[in-house]
């Protein structure tokens, strides 16, 4: 698989958009929240060109019963596949291009915290979102045909900001809250 890292686009937010109320329509009541992650989310940085949502639902196991409506929209289930608690859907172009990937989880989960952490971090923190663009470059010119070791090469910076974005998350509610 060409791993293919594109410079940021206009237009991934409208994309998102029109995807989240395609979902909302399909999965109705099942649906909780639905959130634009990923680098498509991050403003001003290079991405692979795939809309990557989180779906928060009450119950996975009847997102699980839905699944067909999903199909009704273009996305293939593909259960947890590697992370318990989540429901992984994924959706290519008629030509067998990935477009969007759903990364379902229970509403509220730890998966769910997890990823809506880092997008706000590199949101709040635009140079080291900078940084976050400039390796994912370096490692497509490095791994260009090689996707898993794209994804290996990335995971200990993900892993290092993903921590970094739970404790300032968690600082940040505290001290929206105030003192107890």
């Amino acid at each position: 698989m060409k791993v293919e890292v594109v410079p940021p686009c206009s237009d991934w937010r409208a994309q998102f958009e029109a995807e989240a109320n395609r979902i909302r329509a399909a999965l109705a009541d099942c649906c909780i929240n639905v959130h634009h992650i990923g680098s498509t989310s991050i403003p001003n940085i290079y991405a692979k060109p795939i809309i990557d949502i989180v779906l928060e639902v009450a119950d996975v196991a009847d997102l699980d019963c839905r699944a067909p409506a999903l199909a009704g929209i273009g996305y293939e289930a593909k259960g947890e596949l590697g992370i318990p608690g989540r429901r992984y859907f994924r959706k290519n172009s008629a030509a067998g291009v990935r477009t969007h990937q759903i990364h379902a989880f229970q509403n509220g989960s730890d998966g769910a915290k997890r990823h809506l952490a880092f997008r706000d971090y590199m949101i709040a923190h635009p140079s080291i979102a900078q940084s976050y663009s400039d390796l994912k470059r370096s490692l497509a010119t490095q791994f260009p045909h090689d996707i898993e070791a794209y994804m290996d090469a990335k995971d200990p910076f993900i892993k290092e900001h993903e921590r970094k974005a739970l404790a300032w998350r968690n600082k940040t509610q505290s001290s929206a809250t105030g003192p107890s």
